[in-house]
């Protein structure tokens, strides 16, 4: 008899009645069953909330008898199929294999040699619109204050793309600067990136329209990027590096909006002098040095 084989994701806070169906439908047919759970390269996403091992816990409780295993994501197609088929045939050389999968299920990817099974859906079970329904709960409770810290410590630290401005008129020797109310020094105009963004020069052509109004600018050009000691990111694990553009003024009037405060045009040859008299935001004191180094040749 064939051995079956389940390859599913899971991502759910708990097996729904659709999970336990798929089970009980197949076992009904196969003395031995092996969940084979796919693994996202990305650790800790909304699609991908829970990792391998909280997976496979939450199926040895109620199955204990059932074999779970890990199977990686590949782009190539191709490839992961031939993973999964050296796997089981790795892990049981003498075994032969059915692959269960539902509508939507992996078996249109798959091209090994095994056979396929596609069974129906088993109710209106969406993984997505349970997870969301979960996202926002909060538990009072021990395991589930623990649950965040595992999630938390098991991400990947990141670093958040952000981009600044710095916008020239006459002819690069006047420079539009900005302040915000947690920080009453001038500074570049900017922040982060969007994921809807197409591109860096995208961020920063929105960030400037945001923070400063509807202007005439000329071409986002990339002049240097820095690590940037933000005071939010300071004693954390994760940083901010920003992406410094320049451009040219052409028309409209800079107004203060979203998170600035102020605007102001300054001279590029008095920043050293505003940098000596503190008047420049510490977090930027690295861009405005490149800026003074490259504009005034000093």
């Amino acid at each position: 008899m064939k051995t079956a084989v389940i390859i599913a994701r899971f991502q759910t806070p708990y097996l729904h009645e659709g999970h336990r169906q798929l089970i009980s439908q197949v076992t009904e047919n196969h003395a031995k069953l092996i969940i084979l759970l796919g693994v996202s390269p990305i650790m800790g996403s909304r699609k991908n909330p829970y990792d391998y091992y909280t997976r496979e816990k939450m199926i040895k409780k109620d199955y204990p008898d059932v074999i779970v295993l890990p199977v990686s994501d590949h782009p190539s197609d191709k490839t992961w199929s031939d993973n999964i088929d050296h796997l089981l045939k790795g892990v049981f050389p003498a075994e032969h294999f059915c692959l269960y999968g539902s509508r939507d299920s992996f078996i249109p990817y798959y091209s090994g040699k095994f056979e396929t099974v596609e069974l129906p859906e088993h109710g209106d079970y969406n993984a997505t619109e349970l997870r969301k329904q979960y996202a926002d709960k909060v538990f009072d409770s021990n395991d589930f204050r623990a649950g965040i810290l595992y999630a938390y410590y098991n991400q990947y630290t990141k670093v958040y793309p952000t981009v600044d401005i710095a916008l020239f008129k006459n002819n690069k020797t006047e420079i539009l600067l900005g302040k915000k109310s947690t920080n009453n020094k001038w500074r570049f105009v900017g922040g982060f990136a969007d994921p809807e963004d197409d591109s860096y020069e995208t961020a920063a052509k929105r960030e400037l329209t945001e923070e400063c109004g509807e202007m005439e600018t000329g071409e986002m050009t990339y002049e240097t990027s820095r690590k940037i000691n933000d005071w939010r990111y300071r004693n954390e694990a994760d940083k901010i590096i920003t992406l410094l553009f320049s451009c040219n003024y052409i028309s409209g009037t800079p107004a203060a909006h979203d998170d600035i405060i102020d605007l102001d045009w300054f001279k590029v040859t008095d920043l050293p002098q505003l940098m000596k008299d503190g008047m420049l935001s510490d977090e930027h004191h690295q861009l405005f040095n490149f800026v003074i180094t490259k504009y005034l040749n000093l």
